[in-house]
């Protein structure tokens, strides 16, 4: 029999994540499968071949993406080159839309199976871009409860898989938090998972450090930094800030960063969600280019940007977007979350309710099986 040959695709580093814990999951079913495609190193480290590495096209915003355009455009040719030749028997698809869905389109062409694992958000932006999709997706595997309502009244089969955060072991604190003037504060700084967010979110957050000490006792800060990024420009500025404030500098899984933090203050993305599940109140910012939010703001229809907020249909966390997202704001929203023991364990019991929300653990495995009937 013809080995069967798998090409998956993630263009950011949870979704490299997602995608390693399904790849494994996959071989468990059947380890005769063989995987190729574009992602990090934890598909590397899962057993995909990777010809192209997701860190050359990872990017967030409109205008940034221009930056990357010639490692955007390299990695497109290599991956319709790959299909043409490897003609795979199914190739998934994780989040990343700009790109994934014009690969699609080659895919479809060629008569290849398309699984597409993690939704675009086409219900909060650019809600266009489903008509498209209708005809290049053969399944959708959502991991937000809403989503599976919005794509079939869309026509596209789809099927609720649960998020692939629950399938790793997060720990849930089992204490409550008293807001004693003489608790020690441990206050998790969180950039975000690319080199550009790293270096519009860091200074401000730097900043924000500074204010806290000032204003609080028995301060400390972790700065959590993704082993994917280049920790250099941000030791850099580190470095040139206050002498005085001590950084704890970390590339830790995130989940042992959470368990050391009283609050997180975290650019917007997949590890606000992560700190959700750790029942850990955090203050989210989120930075672009003023081109780019503009034109994000025109697209946009939610009310929301963050996926904590989404789930749960309200403001459960604090939202600081561009112009707000400054340091007297975010110092101020986290004083009043840590000086308010009824606030901050308000909003613990609310984080806690997401795990609920989101259908409990086995997503992996539940994609792992609609990836096999593709393929058989």
């Amino acid at each position: 029999m013809k080995q069967k040959c798998v090409m998956i695709i993630a263009g950011e580093a949870s979704g490299d994540l997602h995608g390693s814990m399904l790849v494994k999951a996959m071989l468990e079913k059947n380890n005769t499968l063989f995987f190729v495609g574009v992602g990090g190193k934890a598909l590397k480290e899962a057993g995909v071949k990777i010809f192209f590495d997701a860190s050359e096209i990872s990017v967030v915003g409109i205008t940034e993406v221009f930056s990357r355009m010639p490692g955007i455009l390299k990695a497109m040719f290599l991956v319709k080159k790959h299909l043409k030749n490897l003609r795979p028997d199914l190739l998934i698809l994780i989040d990343f839309p700009d790109f994934n869905l014009r690969i699609a389109s080659a895919a479809k062409k060629l008569g290849i199976t398309v699984l597409y694992y993690i939704s675009p958000q086409v219900w909060a932006w650019r809600p266009g871009r489903i008509k498209k999709m209708k005809g290049l997706i053969d399944h959708m595997a959502v991991i937000l409860p809403f989503e599976k309502e919005y794509y079939k009244n869309h026509r596209i089969p789809v099927t609720f898989v649960g998020h692939p955060l629950l399938d790793t072991d997060v720990p849930v604190p089992n204490i409550s938090y008293s807001g004693k003037k003489d608790d020690k504060f441990c206050i998790g700084l969180l950039p975000g998972s690319r080199d550009k967010e790293i270096m519009r979110h860091l200074p401000v957050m730097l900043e924000t450090a500074s204010i806290l000490t000032k204003r609080l006792k028995n301060i400390k800060f972790i700065i959590s930094l993704a082993p994917s990024v280049n920790r250099q420009p941000a030791e850099m500025l580190i470095e040139k800030y206050n002498p005085e404030i001590y950084f704890d500098v970390v590339s830790d899984i995130v989940g042992k960063v959470f368990e050391r933090c009283t609050l997180v203050i975290a650019a917007s993305g997949t590890v606000t969600l992560e700190a959700a599940l750790s029942c850990k109140p955090m203050v989210i910012i989120y930075k672009v280019s003023p081109l780019t939010y503009l034109l994000g703001k025109a697209m946009i229809s939610v009310s929301h940007v963050s996926l904590v907020n989404l789930i749960m249909g309200k403001e459960i966390v604090p939202e600081l977007l561009q112009t707000d997202a400054v340091p007297e704001n975010i110092s101020d929203i986290a004083c009043e979350l840590l000086n308010d023991s009824d606030l901050y364990n308000r909003i613990q019991k609310k984080l806690y309710s997401i795990r609920d929300v989101l259908g409990g653990p086995g997503a992996s495995e539940r994609t792992a099986q609609i990836a096999l009937s593709l393929l058989s």
